[in-house]
């Protein structure tokens, strides 16, 4: 065998490329479904509603839901929020059957409107974004734009054949059996939930916003409970015993934040919350962000890549983090925070 002396890296960049590109399969868990209806079944998803003095309750559900499975805990959050938003807006009666899901984040590429209106019942067109368990889910709850330029909350049947699922651009590897696709709707029928605005304008959009922080801390802490079992064994390992060291005063810091934003929610159930909230997710994240380095770095890659459970978790939480936009969140905290008077942070 000879050794080539001019290596081509033009062509060798051109086969890389087409492998790089290669798209991901859609990859469905058919056992997602099953325990989420099981969990209605045993009534297990009708959690106490935030701010009604069991607001701690109901986030340790969901954290304990998080700390099995994310992707579980999207669809298991995404309904029960949507059970709370049709309390709040006196739409229980709407309730039904089956499993529910909340998609209401805005794309530029993607907008859903109000073409027809008769009484509480609209027409959509267009598509939204980020649908996420659209395949595994039969109701949703929605925001479309209406002729004023305001957002609706509506609420549809997955089952309408006037809707259409694509799924081509979904290309995640964590949090990939969450199948966020985008929805095409033409003359969708959907019924109006509330007054336009009410849903971001109500006290429970940011209670809801404390209940996806519940479910960062609930996947941290699980990983964090393999390593302080790693601890746990006869073998000294300082290192990793640094690390829990280190893991312990992020995750207990970030739990005495989520039960003070509880207990103020509790407290004060119709007062606007973001602040609060705000601040508590950008702890939370940050506590979150913190145990992913340490339990990795102290763990190796054994877990990694023997453990389902932890790789499962390992893989979904960085991208269900991303549900904080970040730098942007941050800015937006700052922001408010420059307009509270001295002394805030006193104890």
């Amino acid at each position: 065998m000879s050794i080539i002396q001019d290596f081509d890296l033009g062509s060798l960049d051109t086969l890389l490329r087409s492998f790089t590109q290669r798209p991901q399969a859609l990859h469905l868990d058919t056992q997602l479904p099953l325990v989420m209806q099981s969990l209605q079944q045993d009534h297990l998803d009708l959690l106490p509603l935030p701010g009604q003095g069991h607001t701690l309750q109901r986030w340790q559900t969901l954290a304990r839901i998080a700390g099995c499975d994310l992707s579980l805990a999207k669809l298991y959050e995404g309904h029960t929020d949507a059970l709370a938003i049709l309390s709040e807006c006196s739409a229980s009666h709407r309730v039904g059957q089956g499993i529910w899901g909340v998609w209401a984040a805005e794309s530029a590429e993607a907008r859903t409107r109000i073409v027809g209106r008769e009484g509480d019942t609209v027409l959509l067109e267009g598509r939204k974004a980020w649908c996420s368990g659209a395949l595994q889910i039969d109701n949703a709850l929605l925001t479309a734009w209406d002729s004023n330029e305001q957002p609706q909350l509506v609420a549809i049947e997955l089952s309408h054949p006037s809707q259409r699922i694509l799924a081509e651009g979904w290309q995640a590897v964590g949090m990939a059996t969450t199948t966020s696709v985008v929805m095409e709707f033409d003359g969708t029928p959907a019924v109006a939930i509330g007054a336009p605005g009410q849903y971001l304008s109500r006290p429970g959009f940011w209670h809801g916003g404390g209940g996806i922080a519940a479910c960062w801390y609930g996947a941290a802490e699980a990983l964090a409970d393999y390593l302080r079992e790693h601890c746990r064994k006869p073998r000294p390992d300082p290192h990793a015993e640094a690390h829990l060291g280190a893991v312990d005063a992020a995750l207990g810091g970030a739990r005495a934040t989520l039960r003070e934003c509880a207990a103020w929610i509790d407290a004060n159930p119709g007062a606007n919350a973001e602040l609060l909230v705000r601040r508590t997710r950008a702890q939370i994240e940050q506590a979150v962000s913190q145990v992913i380095q340490h339990v990795g770095r102290a763990l190796g890659a054994t877990p990694f890549c023997h453990n389902s459970h932890f790789a499962r978790l390992s893989a979904d939480l960085p991208v269900f983090l991303r549900q904080s936009h970040a730098e942007r969140d941050l800015a937006v905290l700052g922001q408010q925070l420059a307009q509270v008077p001295a002394g805030a942070w006193q104890l």
